[in-house]
C-alpha cells in the first residue's frame, strides 16, 4: 500500500474487500463524507448488496475511521478501520428475523426496500444476533469520491480475486466489461 492514511479526506473514496476472522468476506466503500456501499461474499448474508447507504462516518485520530449505520432491514452496523494497518474492527447487530431468514436479504437492498421493512415488522427483532470481530484488510484501492462503478453489480463467484487482480477496474477506476 502506497498511501498512508491521515485525514477523513484521504478515507473517503476508498474502497477496500476484507475478510472477518470467522472468515466471512466483505466489500466496501466509502463513497462520501455520508454514504457507504458494499457487498457480501462470504458469510450469513453472502450475495447482499447495498449503495447508498446513509451512515456516520467521523476520524477519530490520524488514520482511524469509524462508520456506523442502521439498516431498512434494522440490522446496526459498527466498523472501525485502521487502513494503514491492513485492520479493522467490525460490529454487526442482526435482528432475530435476520438471523432466522437471512435469504430474505440476499438481494439489491434498494429494489426491495418494502420487503426489508414488511419483514422487520413481520417476524421477531430481539433478541439480536451480536457477531463481533476483527478483519484483515486485502485490498484497498482509491476510487474516488461518488464513483457509481464500484459497487454496481451484484456479488459473483470469484469477484474479490477480479478486483484484487486487477481484472475488474480500468485504470480510472471504472468497471471493465460494463
Amino acid at each position: 500500500m502506497t498511501t498512508q492514511f491521515k485525514t477523513l479526506d484521504d478515507f473517503l473514496g476508498t474502497h477496500f474487500i476484507y475478510t472477518y476472522d470467522n472468515g466471512w468476506e466483505y466489500e466496501w466503500y466509502a463513497k462520501n463524507d455520508h454514504t457507504v456501499d458494499y457487498r457480501i461474499h462470504g458469510g450469513m448474508v453472502a450475495g447482499r448488496w447495498v449503495t447508498d447507504q446513509e451512515a456516520n462516518i467521523v476520524m477519530l485520530t490520524e488514520g482511524i475511521y469509524k462508520i456506523d449505520w442502521t439498516e431498512p432491514t434494522g440490522t446496526d452496523v459498527a466498523l472501525v478501520f485502521l487502513p494503514n494497518e491492513d485492520k479493522l474492527h467490525g460490529t454487526i447487530f442482526f435482528p432475530k428475523w435476520v438471523e432466522e431468514h437471512p435469504e430474505i436479504t440476499v438481494t439489491y437492498q434498494n429494489e426491495h426496500l418494502d420487503l426489508m421493512h414488511d419483514s422487520r415488522e413481520k417476524y421477531a427483532t430481539y433478541p439480536k444476533l451480536v457477531v463481533p470481530e476483527f478483519a484483515k484488510i486485502t485490498y484497498i484501492g482509491m476510487a474516488g469520491q461518488d464513483n457509481n462503478d464500484v459497487i454496481s453489480e451484484a456479488p459473483y463467484e470469484g469477484m474479490p480475486s477480479d478486483i484484487r487482480e486487477g481484472r475488474y477496474f480500468d485504470a480510472h477506476y471504472h468497471r471493465i466489461n460494463k
